[in-house]
């Protein structure tokens, strides 16, 4: 069996070794632009060129090295007919909900307003928000979601939810599809966006949509970037609509020096590391996929092309 591995970033090698380690009965390869491939059985990919999908016909399936598969989709139908198989998991839930819960509690805490405080030399006790107010509103309730709807809960935080189709989940208000997202967003206080990267999601949270937002609302983003127009978000929280944000995804990455964001001190800005891949976990989960399929079972995590996640 052979197993084609190509990231995007050039960090290639450390997944080749992991998967010598955890299927020594297959043969792990790396790719390199220009080279001519040899027929594979599988390839594990991250932003994948277009060069290299050209000659991926012989492949079973694709796996993706992430649970997002927007820089994949992207390709349309120049993709191989194959399954598509995500990660689940693999460790990026915990991850989601420490980032969120941290920047949920430096905005409820008024941690972001003491050390400003601490830098003018100032000590001024400020007043508790009332966490009955403080609704938290998560946007997507997949495999990534529940850990964070699960840890605000845990806080005691009242927590909704919206997803693309119902839910009924215990101690959540949930909302769903385009007609319930007004409604969701007018009661939420601390919106959290975990949706993936659509053609019905990209831009959805514009001045319209934001602003529907209670007054003061704070939002964190750790899906991706192009979900929010930007300069829609920066006009809300100059006119002090919106109180800020923690963004851990932008349209263009790396962030551009020029961009706002980097001048306004109510937006707090994190390069994409709000839930990295943990390599093992990843190869592990994609090794068990593989000996499912070779054995004709079913396996979990099929992209639907058709909506885009």
């Amino acid at each position: 069996m052979r197993i084609l591995l190509y990231r995007g970033d050039g960090v290639v090698e450390p997944w080749v070794r992991e998967f010598a380690a955890v299927m020594p009965e297959a043969e792990a390869i790396a790719w390199k632009e220009g080279e001519v491939l040899a027929p594979c059985d599988y390839a594990v990919l991250w932003n994948p060129a277009p060069a290299l999908l050209e000659q991926l016909t012989h492949v079973k399936a694709i796996f993706l090295m992430g649970a997002g598969v927007d820089a994949l989709l992207k390709f349309g139908e120049t993709l191989p007919a194959v399954p598509l198989i995500r990660l689940g998991d693999a460790g990026m839930g915990v991850q989601m909900a420490e980032y969120v819960a941290h920047a949920v509690l430096r905005y409820f805490r008024r941690f972001d307003e003491y050390e400003q405080q601490a830098r003018h030399g100032a000590w001024n006790p400020l007043p508790l928000y009332p966490k009955e107010e403080f609704t938290i509103g998560v946007m997507g309730l997949g495999k990534l979601g529940m850990p964070v709807v699960d840890a605000m809960r845990l806080f005691g935080f009242p927590v909704r939810g919206w997803s693309r189709t119902p839910k009924d989940l215990p101690g959540v208000e949930c909302y769903f599809g385009m007609e319930g997202l007004d409604d969701f967003l007018h009661g939420t206080r601390v919106l959290v966006c975990m949706l993936p990267l659509t053609q019905e999601t990209a831009n959805l949270l514009d001045r319209h949509k934001l602003g529907k937002l209670q007054p003061g609302a704070y939002l964190i983003n750790v899906s991706r970037g192009a979900i929010v127009a930007e300069p829609d978000l920066m006009a809300l929280i100059r006119s002090g609509h919106i109180a800020g944000a923690t963004l851990d995804v932008f349209r263009h990455e790396p962030l551009p020096a020029p961009h706002p964001f980097w001048n306004e001190p109510r937006i707090n800005i994190t390069p994409h590391i709000s839930a990295l891949t943990m390599r093992h976990e990843a190869v592990r989960q994609i090794a068990d996929k593989i000996d499912a399929l070779e054995n004709g079972e079913p396996v979990g995590d099929l992209v639907d092309r058709n909506l885009g996640y």
